[in-house]
């Protein structure tokens, strides 16, 4: 999935470079067309590279995580042949660890994210809130005018 995100975004490099050397031959109807395309194929460019990065860490969290399974797994053989349990301990304690330092990030992250989010709906609701009171303004003066004009005649 990772590797298919990639050649998305590097497909997308190609795709925006030729729409906007397009535009800048073509007439200026279609040349503001072509330039909100190349726009848009650079902003889905950025997002895919984003997803990527975010596939990549979920890719090393799995690894991790199958690590310290397995890892588990094999102190419990290594307990069972009286073999090899220092060293089957010591490698759990590894993979433990980093599955740990992967999990607080992981969860710090989510805290970031939940932030974001919130702060962004607070802005967008305030951005809606403040057009409704402009549009609901310019109703009411709509209303008074034609009021206004009834009145007249």
């Amino acid at each position: 999935m990772t590797r298919s995100h990639k050649s998305a975004a590097s497909d997308y490099v190609c795709t925006t470079a030729c729409s906007h050397s397009l535009a800048l031959e073509e007439p200026t109807v279609i040349k503001k067309y072509l330039l909100k395309v190349a726009e848009l194929l650079e902003k889905l460019r950025v997002r895919f590279l984003f997803s990527s990065d975010e596939d990549l860490k979920l890719t090393e969290r799995t690894k991790a995580l199958i690590d310290y399974e397995n890892s588990k797994k094999a102190l419990d053989k290594a307990r069972l042949k009286s073999r090899d349990v220092k060293v089957a301990e010591a490698h759990r304690q590894e993979c433990c660890q980093k599955w740990e330092q992967l999990s607080e990030s992981a969860k710090e992250e989510l805290i970031n994210f939940e932030q974001k989010g919130v702060a962004a709906f607070r802005k967008h609701l305030m951005e809606m809130s403040e057009l409704e009171i402009k549009h609901s303004n310019v109703s009411l003066l709509w209303s008074c005018i034609c009021i206004d004009l009834f009145k007249n005649n």
